[in-house]
């Protein structure tokens, strides 16, 4: 059965399952759900996935999977090879503390509707891009260590994994909200390094059926 995959061109989210989905080899028809004209609120993609949240992906049999961080741990269940999580189960450990950092801690508190609640509350563009900024830094300030230490290419070894899958993402994500990534060699180097790699590239927002021009 066909897989269908619900998601937006460059958010955060969809980006990094759109990773684990090319490591893995899947083939998936693409729905586009713009996020910032509301879509995920309507009620056609609220019977896909009733929280109103991207990603989702729909197995064609019935079954419909949500939460990035669900779905890249059920990829690896399902599809064993090319492992993503590490075999030793403290280094298994270590890439979901890493993915953490990035899917818990970071990003939920700069996703499109914090923003919009921020400039409800009546924080000007200025205050809001400060926040998303903050954020940001802190996160990499937890993370930069764990990947001096344990990079080999990747964020944990040499080849990527879950840590991998959300770590781009938020280097794409701070880049569009004027990060310096000067003080994050370690998660710079990554970064370079994923670029260079097919499914990376593949799961690009840039490549997706649904991109807009910058």
């Amino acid at each position: 059965m066909a897989w269908t995959f619900h998601g937006y061109w460059r958010a955060t989210a969809p980006y990094r399952t759109r990773i684990g989905l090319q490591l893995k080899g899947c083939a998936y028809d693409t729905v586009s759900i713009d996020l910032v004209a509301g879509e995920q609120r309507e009620p056609a993609f609220k019977t896909v996935n009733p929280q109103g949240l991207t990603p989702a992906l729909d197995l064609g049999d019935g079954n419909v999977l949500a939460q990035s961080l669900a779905i890249l741990e059920w990829l690896e269940e399902t599809i064993p090879e090319p492992a993503i999580l590490p075999k030793d189960p403290l280094d298994r450990a270590m890439v979901r503390r890493m993915a953490g950092i990035v899917a818990c801690d970071i990003h939920p508190l700069n996703n499109t509707r914090v923003g919009r609640k921020l400039a409800r509350m009546g924080h000007a563009q200025p205050e809001i891009l400060e926040w998303i900024q903050g954020w940001i830094g802190e996160g990499f300030d937890a993370l930069e260590p764990l990947v001096a230490q344990h990079g080999k290419g990747f964020a944990f070894g040499e080849t990527p994994t879950i840590a991998d899958c959300c770590l781009i993402p938020q280097v794409y994500s701070a880049r569009r909200y004027e990060v310096d990534l000067a003080p994050w060699p370690a998660i710079a180097a990554v970064d370079a390094r994923a670029q260079q790699h097919p499914a990376f590239i593949a799961a690009h927002p840039d490549q997706q059926p649904d991109a807009k021009p910058a």
